[in-house]
């Protein structure tokens, strides 16, 4: 059996999402459509930004900025702008969790907790059922693997059906607004907030 150390008082491998296969589609029609045929268009994109790596990212020397920390805090920081609207706002949250480690970085860059305060956020229980803002009830990369492309879309998915409360026992009660943040290292983030109209 391998060691499930990956680095050394640093990560294991159930720290680690794991790389898998998979695909997604996803079906864009105009309401016009969708209304004709039935379908619920009680959903929209209210905001959304894409951001990159800045020469920063790699002048700074500094693993959270390579790992995508200030990618992400533009990211979101111009979708809140745009929508007029905050962090606490959020009730339900699909991040990119590649590792534990990007977890605990994005909640403080998505501003969901002040910076440094990742660990009392997660013992707080702040980041689930009950607390501030539920993250990831898909189960998020850590439980269901990461097949790149397929990802964001998976994101969409679960933030959608939350929003039009057919999530079942994963139902965020109540959620009108969903945020989902989408990674790639080297670099690019894109952040997106869904609304229930």
């Amino acid at each position: 059996m391998a060691s499930s150390m990956i680095w050394p008082g640093v990560m294991t491998k159930l720290m680690a999402c794991p790389p898998t296969c998979g695909a997604a589609a996803a079906l864009l029609v105009s309401k016009s459509f969708a209304q004709k045929h039935g379908l619920d268009t009680c959903i929209r994109i209210r905001a959304q930004a894409m951001t990159t790596d800045t020469p920063s990212t790699f002048e700074a020397r500094d693993m959270r900025e390579v790992v995508g920390f200030s990618m992400t805090r533009n990211a979101a920081e111009q979708v809140y702008e745009a929508a007029g609207v905050g962090p606490t706002d959020i009730n339900v949250v699909e991040l990119h969790d590649c590792f534990a480690h990007n977890e605990l970085i994005t909640y403080e860059a998505l501003g969901l907790c002040p910076v440094g305060g990742a660990e009392q956020f997660v013992c707080d229980g702040d980041n689930t059922y009950g607390g501030q803002v539920v993250t990831n009830p898909s189960g998020g990369l850590l439980s269901k693997g990461h097949p790149l492309g397929a990802t964001g879309l998976a994101q969409c998915t679960e933030l959608v059906e939350q929003l039009r409360a057919n999530a079942g026992a994963r139902q965020v009660d109540g959620a009108r607004l969903a945020l989902q943040h989408n990674l790639g290292l080297g670099g690019a983030c894109v952040v997106t907030l869904y609304e229930r109209t």
